[in-house]
C-alpha cells in the first residue's frame, strides 16, 4: 500500500472514530444503559467460565433468585450475589 492508500485509510478511521464518539455523546443515545448491558454480559461470561472452578452457579437471573430464596435446585448460596 502506498502513501496515498494509508493516507486513505488514516482519514477514514478517523471519520469511523468521530462518529462513535459522537454517537456515544449524542443526547439521544442510551450510553449508561449500553455499557451496563455489555458489562453484565461480560460478568455473566467470567462468571459461567469460572464456575466449574469456584462452584458457583452461572449468572442466571432466574436460577439465582431460586437459589437465593431456597428453592430451585435445592437452594444454596451464590458468592457475590446479593438479592
Amino acid at each position: 500500500m502506498g502513501e496515498t492508500g494509508r493516507a486513505v485509510v488514516a482519514i477514514l478511521s478517523s471519520i469511523v472514530g468521530l462518529s462513535i464518539v459522537a454517537v456515544l455523546l449524542s443526547t439521544r443515545s442510551n450510553t449508561a444503559g449500553v455499557l451496563g448491558a455489555a458489562g453484565s454480559a461480560l460478568s455473566q461470561v467470567i462468571g459461567a467460565a469460572t464456575s466449574p472452578v469456584t462452584g458457583a452457579a452461572p449468572g442466571i437471573a432466574g436460577l439465582q433468585q431460586g437459589l437465593m430464596s431456597g428453592g430451585g435446585l435445592g437452594g444454596g448460596y451464590i458468592p457475590g450475589v446479593t438479592g
